[in-house]
């Protein structure tokens, strides 16, 4: 035990960063099961779109949005959204919606806004389009 509390005093600031590391994992944890957003894989997204008609709502910038998307996704930039600016997305409010950004992280936050919004179907491409490109996914410049 004596080791222990040794350890402790001669490497503080080290052992914080460790409670804090673990504190952070359990809090996104918590946060990611009571969200009412879905993460979903590439496979999942495909039969969501597929088969339940869902609408791709990109929240990439236009430059990225032109570099290549998903077929048929509708690009409103984050910002957009993130100014409460729904009502470019209103019409979908009962449909099941994917969103989707480069890596998965900005979608989240954006998901959590929706689902504030009174959107009832609303799920986050985990990984992003770099998932996506990286499982050889269809990708359109159109």
């Amino acid at each position: 035990m004596q080791e222990y509390l040794d350890f402790f005093t001669n490497n503080t600031m080290l052992v914080v960063v460790w409670f804090g590391l673990v504190i952070a994992i359990i809090t996104m944890t918590i946060i990611s099961k009571l969200s009412k957003v879905l993460i979903v894989s590439a496979q999942e997204a495909v039969m969501l779109i597929n088969k339940q008609d869902g609408v791709v709502i990109d929240v990439r910038g236009a430059e990225e949005f032109r570099k290549g998307h998903i077929a048929s996704a509708i690009n409103v930039p984050a910002a957009q959204l993130k100014a409460n600016n729904l009502n470019l997305i209103q019409k979908y409010q009962n449909k099941p919606i994917l969103l989707v950004c480069e890596t998965g992280v900005t979608t989240n936050g954006i998901g959590r806004l929706l689902t504030k919004g009174d959107f009832t179907q609303v799920h986050a491409l985990r990984g992003g389009m770099v998932d996506w490109r990286t499982q050889n996914l269809p990708v359109t410049k159109r």
